[in-house]
């Protein structure tokens, strides 16, 4: 009788595969979530978000508070008259001043700025261009006078002065909101912040079209200022 007892190894060779093939499951895993993890930190250092970039740049122009990007001399030539007792007087003023248009960055919010992804373009809605001044030249004012008997009895010359001053700077401020300074000051004001803007998305590689208006200014016939999300819509901030 035979006691010699054989002794097999449990599982075999077929275990020992499912082990290794588990093995080296793990080591595709850890191979594809670094392969992720490193695609990802690429992505987000060489194509950076542009509406993080707008966001910055929208915090700079903001701190400019007040942008004052065009300004024009202009000219008013004023007359006043005044007749009492039977006598008359009249003045002529001409008064030089200097006036600047100037929109308050610091209204400018997230709302005011939209990304449109389909176009790369940004999109921001500035605040009203507001006329400051005029800054009188008081060196450079002349009055003209028929003086007369009036003048010398009366307060009559300081009366017309009065009226000529308050009126020139009427008359100033008349031709400094015409049409066409408003549009220089306009398109000025617009190509300083297009720059401001447009720049840094620029050296961040992206290749954007930056397109400003007014918010006192009729919308052009583009339905993308109306269907964009703003920076607050897609950043969740509330101011």
């Amino acid at each position: 009788m035979d006691d010699t007892v054989t002794i097999r190894p449990r599982g075999g060779v077929g275990a020992f595969l499912l082990k290794t093939a588990g093995v080296l499951l793990l080591l595709v895993l850890a191979a594809l979530l670094l392969a992720w993890g490193v695609q990802r930190y690429v992505t987000q250092r060489l194509s950076p978000d542009p509406t993080t970039i707008a966001s910055a740049s929208l915090q700079g122009v903001r701190e400019q508070n007040r942008l004052s990007a065009f300004a024009a001399r202009y000219v008013a030539v004023v007359t006043s008259r005044q007749e009492r007792m039977g006598l008359s007087t009249q003045k002529t003023l001409i008064m030089p001043g200097l006036v600047r248009y100037e929109v308050d960055m610091s209204k400018l919010t997230q709302r005011d700025v939209a990304w449109d992804a389909a176009t790369s373009t940004l999109l921001v809605t500035l605040p009203p261009i507001e006329v400051e001044g005029p800054q009188v030249d008081m060196n450079a004012i002349r009055e003209y006078g028929s003086g007369g008997l009036l003048a010398t009895l009366t307060d009559a010359e300081s009366r017309l002065d009065a009226a000529n001053r308050r009126a020139g700077q009427v008359e100033l401020v008349r031709q400094a909101r015409d049409a066409m300074p408003m549009k220089l000051a306009r398109d000025a004001t617009r190509r300083a912040v297009e720059g401001s803007f447009a720049m840094p998305l620029r050296a961040a590689g992206l290749n954007a079209t930056v397109k400003v208006r007014f918010a006192d200014e009729p919308k052009a016939d583009d339905s993308r200022w109306d269907t964009t999300r703003s920076l607050q819509e897609v950043l969740g901030n509330t101011n």
